[in-house]
């Protein structure tokens, strides 16, 4: 973590904010003031600095408009002051504020020691992903999450195919302590077993796959190194992907030809790799799953092709 830099604050003219509409117009100048990077929890720094204004003083997070003309007490501007202080000096992800991150209606429990959860799993899972899977994945039986980090995909992957056993690995004993806790918060200890290793290494030898999906670190090195504040924040094994950002995703699918029931699926999170695996994985046939945002950025390798 960074040294803090304290800021000098410029209040609006009225005076310090007086309330969470007035603290959320604030928030949002600090933002553009300070060129501080989204996407880890949300989009906008309107959308943003709402989430942490709710957190911060445990309102709802659907609270409606009237919520704006909320008076902050003298304990609660100053817990206000303090968090953006740290968004805003420190450069520290709103997640790691609040140690929580969601995949739609699903929580997690994150910290430093896993990349924040954000992925177009969250729509492909439950939509696409059993299309191409005999009776609609009915019959799966076992899946795997590789690189799990924080457990949110392992957990999403059991939500969705009830009957499956998920095993899920990653290669930091730090990411699976936090793994850990959301298996646990989601009661899935029984179905979800987390395995510290590289890739699919450390998997049950024995163990053949329906599913083995992936987040892999994707980006090239030489962009990780420029990464924003907010993105360098977050574990750097979690985003490099070596120097053109597809060493482990030609390892995991060495790994993946012996690990997969005929019908089975691998499945990959690629981010703008696209172009890439298209010209060196032609003869696998990748097919791209469609996203609602058109970035398409999620890939799909069958089992009959990789062998």
């Amino acid at each position: 973590m960074r040294t803090p830099r304290r800021v000098g604050w410029r209040w609006p003219a009225g005076g310090p904010p007086a309330t969470v509409g007035d603290w959320l117009g604030f928030a949002e100048v600090l933002y553009a003031r300070h060129k501080l990077a989204l996407g880890q929890v949300a989009d906008s720094a309107h959308d943003e600095a709402l989430y942490l204004l709710l957190r911060t003083l445990d309102l709802p997070l659907d609270s409606d408009a009237r919520v704006l003309a909320h008076r902050l007490t003298a304990a609660e501007a100053a817990a206000v002051e303090t968090v953006f202080r740290r968004r805003v000096e420190q450069r520290v992800p709103a997640a790691y504020l609040t140690q929580e991150a969601w995949l739609g209606p699903h929580r997690f429990f994150v910290d430093e020691r896993v990349i924040i959860p954000r992925s177009y799993f969250l729509e492909i899972i439950p939509g696409q992903l059993p299309d191409w899977l005999p009776r609609r994945g009915a019959g799966v039986t076992r899946v795997a999450d590789i690189c799990t980090g924080s457990g949110c995909l392992a957990i999403l992957l059991a939500k969705q195919f009830r009957g499956a056993r998920v095993d899920a690995t990653d290669l930091s004993p730090a990411a699976l302590e936090v793994a850990a806790i959301n298996v646990r918060r989601h009661r899935l200890g029984r179905r979800v077993h987390l395995f510290q290793g590289d890739l699919l290494a450390s998997l049950p030898a024995a163990a053949k796959y329906d599913v083995i999906l992936s987040n892999p670190p994707y980006e090239p090195s030489a962009l990780v190194d420029g990464q924003a504040p907010e993105f360098a924040a977050e574990p750097r094994m979690a985003h490099d992907g070596g120097r053109d950002g597809l060493v482990l995703i030609r390892k995991l699918l060495r790994q993946a030809k012996s690990r997969l029931q005929p019908h089975g699926l691998v499945v990959l999170e690629v981010g703008g790799l696209r172009p890439a695996i298209d010209r060196e994985f032609a003869a696998l046939e990748p097919h791209w799953l469609a996203t609602e945002d058109g970035t398409d950025c999620l890939c799909l390798f069958h089992a009959t092709r990789l062998a």
